[in-house]
């Protein structure tokens, strides 16, 4: 028997109404292409770390069906193809894939993707007939053909769902297939022992992307008809909670959904091959046209095969693990294994074959539900840890911040600091033991850092007694009411911060209750102008969470018309320098005519190659060449201008948006833009915010100027508006991320972004790309900030801690909220949350580097050397 398998979506309904089965193949997140292909071919959910090799080499070598084959002929792309080929043993897999250049999403005709490997593999048939050593392989059993379509998923991303180019490439590909069918029908002389398995890796959404959890990316079609297949069936009614049914009018036809997974086994069987071995897919028996014997017996070589992958996994955890600790997985105890496996055996042989599939299908479920469980056997063990280093390190960062600007140990006996001695040895003696019953159990080094890193944190917050006593004193003479009040107004704007992962509208409501605050405080008495235009900034910055997703309704306009208003603003801060005398007048001019000249060049590019291809011209040459120059010039011109607060500010503002509008395709061009105007309007009212004690040491903004060195610990203690800051801060950064989409979603990404600079498809280069334009808007955010923390006068490292704080605070949040069950949306968005809140701590370490940077260091301009206003 042979099979033939290749990635489509299939628009022939004369296959579900006469000649095979069909039904949704629903796919697990990520929806990427490797782990789709895994799944299909090898049965099981791969790892989402493979995504660190580009989703083309094996993290871990793993079987598949094309390893169990006699011989496997491959067409399509490199960047799968090869994957299967390096995974297999021997040397009978034969791979035919084109050249990775050809995969441009600029490209006069992605079709060429999908004819390409229609020619070969006609071709292919074509030169069999005269080359005996290959007909004669052609003609065994147990082989495969896999043909891998790209050219509608590129097309997808390229030109989105419903356009003209995606719906052709469909036509194509159907018109394609119907010639392969009968190539292969004609070459085996009608032999009916072929079967045909039609799928998909993943969908795609309206907009064009995939990688997340939408219903449009996890639902794929699953067609398949020819030897061993059941013929179509007609029913009176057919319940599922989706409309596809209705949608397709397809209503009376039977429809047989799988799980991604279910295909490896369902292609084994076909062929009469051992299934995978790390399969966990369950056969389709209701697919098969067979005889209910056969039905019966693979169902029984399929529990036992998943059952063996649940003894391997509990041997392994039983071998780690103390005896006494040890608690096995009881629904499935080693009794009712042998249990079920005599009771489907009898069955068997008793004839009862529904019952013994029925049977088999509940020891699979079980022994799913037990890999599981040891999978995440030491979870309640590891998140204790875990969440003991959480709270320790957000302690002692508080206590580190409040040691600094706060007298809290003035009048604290220092007796208390001599069992310092006995705390350390306690400590030592603590880890000493934890990392010996770790040894016992063979546990892997990362449980290690997990439950030895929070004994170090919390020693250092005991040593911190004297600390801890003088903040629980002034605590205690703080009136109750006013401690309760500040408390709850730090958890909602905490819980503002969570909710704007889940609903963007949430930042909308932050952002509208920040225009409010000049109403409570002496500042709209104060700076009734500055007030205004916070109010301003701050409803105009609200609109954008309640934009759709960028990417979804691209609009070159809109870029084209952000670039005007950066210009507009240039010739305003150009009119300005002109009007000055000083000796850096003709240099500011010149890098100002630079940074403009940019501007122009970008928006000249976005509109040239959105044009180009429209016309399916591709990038052409110059606007690529254009584009990198622009994004390499945007790191070097901010270092070239002053270093005077606003004039530093505005230069990476300008160059900054230069590379922007490069990566745009819609409104999101505008945003930088607004968030800027916004974090100017906030560095002067948080200069106005100052109180009197502090009054004397103010300087004039436009006087200021960035150094090296802006941590000034000494110059003042701690306010509760320093912690407001610290909000604004992460609230800010937050607004960055999520103001112009879900980015915490991978279907936020859109292709189009990069076209500027290249279209050929390369994941890495792609996704620094994209990962730049996602942090620029986070640069502008620091910059800001650094000018705060300037014109505040205070120390950059305790507001860098409080930031922290609130970070982690977060992540402790997230933590708890992390799920494994439910849909795979659910879970993939508990798990993003989860990272990115993580990985804030150390991007923010990153952005904060970065921003020193951009506003400290200057270069020299035409060979003068850097001076400094005095």
């Amino acid at each position: 028997m042979r099979s033939c398998s290749t990635l489509l979506v299939i628009r022939e309904r004369n296959i579900i109404m006469h000649e095979g089965s069909w039904g949704i193949s629903h796919t697990r997140v990520p929806t990427e292409s490797r782990p789709g292909h895994v799944a299909l071919i090898a049965g099981f959910y791969e790892d989402v770390s493979a995504v660190a090799k580009g989703w083309k080499e094996n993290p871990v070598e793993f079987d598949s069906l094309i390893n169990e084959t006699r011989h496997t002929w491959c067409w399509g792309s490199p960047d799968i193809l090869a994957m299967f080929a390096k995974g297999a043993s021997g040397n009978h897999v034969f791979a035919h894939n084109y050249d990775a250049y050809s995969e441009d999403f600029g490209a006069q005709d992605a079709t060429k993707l999908d004819t390409w490997v229609f020619d070969n593999v006609k071709e292919f048939f074509h030169a069999a007939r005269n080359n005996q050593s290959l007909f004669s392989k052609l003609n065994e059993d147990k082989i495969v053909f896999f043909l891998h379509l790209l050219g509608i998923d590129t097309n997808g991303h390229a030109h989105r769902p419903s356009s003209r180019e995606y719906l052709n490439n469909i036509k194509i590909v159907d018109e394609g297939l119907k010639e392969i069918v009968s190539t292969l029908k004609d070459f085996y002389g009608n032999d009916g022992k072929t079967a045909f398995i039609f799928t998909a890796d993943h969908g795609m959404t309206d907009w064009g992307s995939h990688g997340a959890g939408h219903p449009l990316e996890t639902c794929t079609p699953f067609v398949t008809w020819g030897a061993g297949i059941k013929y179509p069936q007609k029913v009176l009614a057919q319940k599922f909670d989706d409309t596809y049914l209705q949608e397709w009018k397809l209503e009376n036809w039977k429809r047989q959904d799988v799980n991604q997974a279910d295909v490896a086994p369902l292609m084994a069987a076909l062929i009469g091959v051992p299934f995978p071995l790390n399969s966990v897919g369950t056969l389709p028996v209701d697919i098969l046209n067979s005889t209910d014997l056969f039905k019966a017996e693979s169902m029984f070589t399929n529990a036992v095969q998943i059952l063996e992958q649940f003894k391997v996994k509990m041997a392994l955890k039983k071998e780690a693990t103390l005896p006494f600790l040890f608690t096995p997985f009881n629904s499935l105890s080693d009794s009712k294994q042998i249990n079920i496996l005599r009771k489907a055996r009898s069955y068997i042989k008793q004839k009862k074959y529904d019952e013994a599939v029925s049977l088999c299908k509940e020891l699979i479920n079980l022994a799913l539900k037990g890999l599981s469980y040891y999978h995440t056997y030491d979870r309640f063990f590891l998140a204790f840890n875990v969440v003991l280093g959480f709270v320790g390190w957000t302690s002692y960062a508080s206590l580190l911040i409040i040691k600094s600007h706060c007298n809290l140990t003035r009048g604290v006996s220092k007796e208390v600091k001599k069992p310092s001695h006995l705390l350390s040895c306690s400590f030592i003696a603590v880890g000493v033991l934890l990392a010996l019953f770790l040894l016992i159990q063979a546990c892997p080094w990362t449980y290690y850092i997990y439950c030895l890193l929070p004994l170090p944190v919390w020693y250092a917050v005991l040593r911190e007694f004297p600390v801890i006593q003088g903040l629980v004193t002034l605590l205690l003479t703080f009136p109750p009411s006013h401690f309760v009040g500040y408390l709850l107004l730090f958890i909602l704007g905490v819980e503002v911060l969570v909710l704007s992962f889940f609903y963007r509208y949430m930042l909308t409501a932050g952002l509208i209750a920040f225009a409010g605050w000049p109403f409570i405080t002496p500042l709209w008495t104060r700076a009734k102008s500055t007030s205004l235009s916070w109010i301003f900034f701050c409803l105009l910055l609200a609109v954008f969470p309640l934009m759709p997703v960028v990417g979804r309704k691209p609009n070159i306009f809109l870029v084209v018309g952000a670039g005007l208003l950066v210009l507009l603003l240039s010739l305003f801060v150009v009119t300005s320098v002109l009007k000055r005398k000083d000796s850096l007048v003709s240099e500011e001019l010149v890098l100002h005519l630079l940074q403009m000249l940019s501007t122009v060049l970008s928006i000249c590019v976005v509109y040239g190659t959105h044009n180009s291809l429209l016309k399916k011209q591709g990038l052409p040459l110059i606007n690529q060449v254009v584009s990198w120059i622009i994004l390499a010039s945007s790191f070097v011109m901010p270092l070239l201008s002053p270093l005077i607060l606003f004039d530093r500010l505005f230069s990476i503002l300008v160059s900054s948006m230069s590379t922007y509008l490069l990566l745009s395709t819609g409104y999101e061009a505008l945003f930088p833009l607004v968030l800027s105007c916004l974090m100017f309007v906030w560095i002067h009212m948080e200069q106005e915010t100052l109180p009197q004690s502090v009054v004397f040491c103010k300087q004039k903004v436009s006087s200021i100027q960035f150094t090296y060195n802006t941590d000034i610990t000494q110059f003042r203690d701690l306010y509760l508006d320093d912690i407001r800051r610290a909000f604004f801060l992460v609230f800010f950064l937050m607004t960055a991320f999520f103001g112009t989409g879900n980015i915490a979603s991978i279907n936020s990404f859109d292709l189009a972004s990069v076209y500027c600079f290249l279209t050929v498809f390369s994941p890495y280069m792609m996704g620094a790309l994209m990962m730049w334009k996602i942090l620029i808007p986070f640069a502008l955010v620091m910059c800001a900030f650094e000018a705060v923390q300037l014109t505040t006068q205070l120390s950059s490292k305790s507001l860098f801690l409080m930031v922290i704080n609130i970070s982690d605070i977060m992540a402790l949040h997230f933590f708890f909220l992390i799920k494994d069950y439910g849909s795979w949306l659910d879970i993939g968005i508990s798990i993003s949350h989860y990272v990115i809140v993580m990985s804030m701590t150390i991007f923010l370490v990153f952005l904060n580097g970065l921003a020193q940077m951009l506003t400290t260091k200057k270069l020299k301009l035409c060979g003068r050397p850097k001076s400094h206003l005095t």
